[in-house]
């Protein structure tokens, strides 16, 4: 094989990979048409896109520097991503996941509970998703629904809720006790920044099945959800686990933000690596390559 085809290759390599990124931004593309069309305003670029990669981009190496510094001294980590409905917690997630080892940093997005999961002790379905040693579990959203949702939809009592605030402190002091960091991001976004998403929403197809009847019902309750997350945030603001929040009607500026103090919390360096070399190829003379039948491909259409 020639040098040039070789670079050619090599190249489009690396252009693959910053594909995936501009396959992600597509969405955000078609989201800022959609906001033109329903807003009264052109909202501006406030961030450039070029310094937008650039730094997303830098960040991910330096996630992935921290994924070898949490593998090597076998750190257990957990990351709670909580914020109302359209905040943009999706999002970060994607990008601090998008470069890392799935089987190093995992996201745990539970679905409502069993009629047996109801039964047991709150935190027990959550117990089960905590890290051990060398992993990050990313949670997008987290035992926190009670003191959000399911007071305001009414799917717990008042004394459910107090319950709760009584016990997560204690609950949270334990993970960390046992070696777990624990950080905790809210995403807040405006009242008139929901409506404005979740007016997209309806008119995306490709974006619909994201709201759900009960996205849809929170819209007549803000209010309701401002009082309970303020309490939440209020009664679960602990030394061990402090709340950070997210300022997030930026959206590019709040995953920016959101990575780099992550990346700060958890003192890291760069791991050291013997270098990976490839061994000769192996070729054997007896060795024949036996035919695929032709229906056995996938049409290459592109």
């Amino acid at each position: 094989m020639t040098e040039k085809p070789i670079h050619d290759r090599i190249h489009s390599e690396f252009m693959d990979s910053f594909d995936e990124e501009l396959e992600l931004e597509i969405d955000d593309d078609r989201l800022d048409a959609l906001t033109n069309e329903f807003s009264t305003h052109t909202a501006s670029e406030t961030v450039d896109r070029r310094v937008y990669f650039k730094e997303l981009f830098r960040l991910q190496g330096e996630l992935v520097k921290l994924q070898s510094w949490v593998q090597h001294h076998k750190l257990k980590v957990v990351v709670i991503f909580e914020g109302r409905d359209s905040a943009g917690k999706g999002g970060v997630i994607k990008r601090i996941t998008q470069r890392l080892n799935p089987r190093i940093c995992r996201v745990a997005a539970l679905p409502a509970p069993s009629e047996r999961e109801r039964t047991q002790w709150y935190f027990q379905r959550y117990v089960s998703h905590q890290p051990a040693g060398g992993e990050i579990v990313l949670f997008d959203r987290s035992w926190y629904n009670r003191a959000g949702v399911e007071r305001v939809m009414g799917f717990c009592t008042e004394d459910d809720v107090e319950e709760f605030f009584r016990s997560v402190p204690e609950f949270e002091r334990m993970l960390v006790r046992s070696g777990i960091v624990l950080i905790k991001y809210w995403f807040s976004i405006t009242d008139e920044e929901q409506h404005l998403r979740f007016t997209m929403r309806i008119h995306d197809p490709l974006k619909q099945w994201k709201l759900s009847p009960m996205d849809v019902e929170s819209r007549s309750r803000w209010e309701q959800y401002t009082k309970a997350k303020e309490a939440m945030l209020e009664r679960t603001h602990i030394a061990e686990a402090p709340w950070y929040v997210v300022q997030a009607v930026d959206k590019k500026k709040a995953r920016l933000n959101c990575i780099a103090h992550l990346l700060e919390q958890i003192p890291y360096a760069e791991i050291g690596h013997e270098p990976v070399v490839l061994p000769p190829r192996i070729y054997n003379p007896d060795y024949s390559r036996g035919p695929i039948p032709p229906d056995m491909y996938v049409p290459e259409r592109y």
